[in-house]
């Protein structure tokens, strides 16, 4: 079966990328083969629309399952109109990922969910803020079945990454600034 896992790198002892949409590599594997193919996200610089591009992408390619640590509500919806089953909360390697969904540790939907009761149990945290899904929380996975020492670990790496993210910003931001006050003299 082929299943997709969004990835930080190209390779299968890189690790799973826990974001859908905005991640560095989706990489493709048949899993009875193991085989492989890795392809650079192009959708992932994207100004908007990144989530939608990326399932559009993923259903091209055939995949039946998807494997990463979040999906956002539109990427969700067009997964799920391709009929491809969603599990989220992963983390680890994709490696890893893969040889525990084998062997039935995650649960994931393909099931169009309809609207939710409101607020949940589980509002989420920003993107979708737990309204409509009907599977708990859009943002942060919830769908999958993890335990939430793992879930904990997936937030701290993520944290980590945002973390760096932004200070690579600063920074840039303080270059440009550098330079524009340099050319303004």
């Amino acid at each position: 079966m082929k299943v997709c896992v969004s990835a930080s790198g190209p390779r299968l002892d890189d690790h799973i990328d826990p974001r859908f949409g905005r991640c560095q590599y989706f990489i493709f594997l048949d899993t009875e083969t193991m085989d492989f193919e890795s392809i650079p996200n192009a959708s992932m610089a994207l100004g908007g629309g990144a989530g939608i591009q990326a399932a559009q992408f993923v259903a091209n390619k055939g995949a039946k399952v998807v494997l990463t640590g979040q999906v956002g509500p539109k990427a969700y919806d067009v997964l799920v109109a391709a009929g491809i089953e969603i599990v989220t909360g992963a983390s680890g390697t994709v490696k890893e990922i893969v040889e525990r969904y084998k062997r039935g540790e995650f649960r994931g939907t393909t099931m169009p969910s309809g609207p939710g009761p409101g607020m949940g149990m589980n509002p989420g945290m920003g993107i979708g803020r737990g309204m409509g899904r009907g599977i708990g929380r859009c943002w942060g996975g919830g769908v999958g079945t993890y335990a939430s020492k793992e879930e904990i670990e997936m937030l701290r790496r993520q944290s980590q990454t945002m973390k760096e993210q932004l200070e690579q910003m600063r920074k840039r931001i303080e270059e440009l600034e550098k330079e524009r006050k340099g050319g303004n003299k």
